[in-house]
């Protein structure tokens, strides 16, 4: 074990330390656990919470976890870092998290730092559920810490966007109207059904019940912060990694990295949002090296000398701005050189802030090819998709318009102050020069990273794909040039142009006084 100070290194102060992760299984719980065993060698245990699901057991869910392309590099360095995962039986929606007495008296005795990572990041989510998964089993999560002898930090994982009501939000706590333990009460006993007409009153500006009930998350973390020693780390869109654990790794289709998939595909053509306002975006790897810096700076103080929350925006504002036009224009030339495997169009996506222009191309682009195409599949045997898919591609996009017509500047000089509280000797590890970074060469490792992970497709495809996709481009300039010959067509065969050129003619007269 190690010897070195634990002020002056953050892997000693892991060291011989039991860690309690709820949310183990999402995007960011996969890569804090590969990160925690890989450069903090000596922690004792971690004990992560895992609920049964389709027939498989916490055991059985752990191993196939392992077994995901996140945790190659770990492997193949020091498997038997695997042997300190300990599965614990519970689940976020049930209240007291549904665990074990003998379980829960385990990790009261033993452990020391928490990471409270598990959320529902659904945005359609009812009401119930939302305040059951983010705001009670952030209650429950805090019960348990107070009760734990040896807690040195609680980390409640929030989101930049609790506070979406505000134009400039800073790293701090904010008061609410809203009291959370109404809340909890009213979702205990109030029939779904009957909340639902509620809803939206009850969420007043805020724009779904995710943001909604993380900022109640907030509070109740905020009213346990006299018992415990508490961190509130705000990511923003937590996107592909960028370096750890290799670059560009990613487990979903959510933020930026979807869009262009979409895009890429043929399947998004049109996208509604405001091109230039700017996509705050964070890699996972560098909020995880940050959520690690930031729980071991809060647990070397006891709660008897610091009793406040620190709370960190974890965002790339005022570091790397990228708008979403940019984005869109470095995925479509990643995707000219990396083309994705059948495509059904010419890859290109492009942004309108007009909902009747928007509702407009949905049409032309995306629900009437989508029939046609559906049709051709039925008749020759294949299963109709593609008009399902849009509606999905139609109801996400409604979901996010909020986001993507809005702006909002996340101060985070507290998230970029924690560089250089990094030990010298933990720079290699845990240092994130973020600033620096090109982005085109990460968006490039982020759509092939895709490929690979999310569509399962084999690089050495790329020469098909690539004429595939050269075929796409052929196919969509033929029929551009089709459209316009058939309005041009129209045009003369109804009279149109000779109406156009006559009223032409008269405005000229006029003008002319001939």
């Amino acid at each position: 074990m190690s010897k070195i100070d634990p002020i002056n290194s953050i892997p000693a102060f892991y060291a011989g330390k039991s860690v309690f992760i709820t949310g183990g299984t999402g995007f960011m719980g996969k890569v804090l656990i590969e990160k925690l065993l890989r450069s903090c060698p000596d922690v004792r245990e971690i004990f992560i919470l895992l609920r049964p699901k389709k027939g498989f057991g916490v055991d059985d869910r752990l191993r196939k976890l392992l077994a995901l392309p996140v945790f190659d590099k770990l492997r193949k360095e020091r498997p038997s870092a695997f042997d300190k995962l300990i599965p614990i039986v519970g689940n976020t929606a049930d209240e007291a998290l549904g665990i074990p007495d003998v379980e829960r008296r385990v990790l009261i005795e033993r452990v020391s730092v928490i990471f409270h990572v598990a959320a529902s990041v659904r945005f359609d989510d009812s009401l119930k559920e939302a305040i059951f998964l983010n705001t009670r089993s952030t209650r429950d999560v805090c019960i348990l810490a107070a009760q734990m002898k040896n807690l040195k930090v609680f980390v409640h994982v929030s989101t930049t966007y609790c506070q979406a009501d505000k134009p400039d939000v800073e790293e701090r706590l904010y008061s609410f109207d809203v009291d959370w333990k109404k809340a909890i009460t009213i979702a205990e006993k109030v029939d779904d059904q009957l909340l639902k007409p509620f809803t939206s009153k009850y969420l007043d500006n805020f724009p779904n019940t995710y943001t909604f009930t993380k900022r109640l998350a907030e509070q109740v973390v905020s009213d346990y912060s006299h018992a415990i020693p508490c961190v509130i780390f705000r990511p923003s869109i937590v996107v592909s990694a960028l370096e750890e654990p290799m670059p560009g790794w990613i487990d979903n289709f959510n933020g930026p990295v979807g869009m262009l998939i979409g895009g890429g595909k043929g399947i998004l053509r049109i996208l509604f949002g405001e091109k230039h306002l700017n996509a705050d975006f964070i890699p996972v790897d560098i909020a995880i090296k940050a959520m690690l810096t930031a729980s071991w700076k809060r647990g070397l103080v006891p709660i008897t000398a610091d009793s406040s929350v620190h709370v960190y925006n974890c965002a790339s504002a005022d570091v790397k701005s990228v708008s979403f036009e940019e984005l869109n224009n470095m995925g479509m030339r990643v995707i000219d050189k990396y083309p994705l495997e059948g495509n059904i169009w010419r890859p290109g996506a492009f942004h309108t802030k007009s909902k009747t222009v928007y509702y407009l191309l949905v049409l032309l682009l995306h629900l009437f090819p989508g029939m046609i195409i559906d049709t051709v599949l039925k008749f020759s045997g294949g299963k109709p998709m593609l008009v399902n898919l849009h509606r999905k591609i139609y109801s996400a996009n409604k979901a996010l318009a909020y986001f993507l017509t809005n702006q909002w500047h996340f101060q985070n000089g507290k998230m970029r102050s924690l560089l250089s509280d990094v030990p010298p000797a933990d720079v290699d590890s845990f240092g994130y020069e973020y600033a620096t970074f090109d982005a085109n060469c990460y968006f490039k490792n982020c759509l092939i990273a895709a490929k690979q992970f999310l569509l399962k497709e084999d690089l050495e495809n790329l020469p098909a794909a690539r004429l595939h996709y050269e075929r796409m481009v052929w196919v969509d300039r033929g029929f551009k040039a089709l459209s316009v010959a058939f309005m041009i067509w129209l045009s003369i065969h109804s009279g149109l142009v000779s109406w156009m050129l006559s009223a032409l003619d008269s405005s000229n007269r006029i003008l002319t006084g001939t």
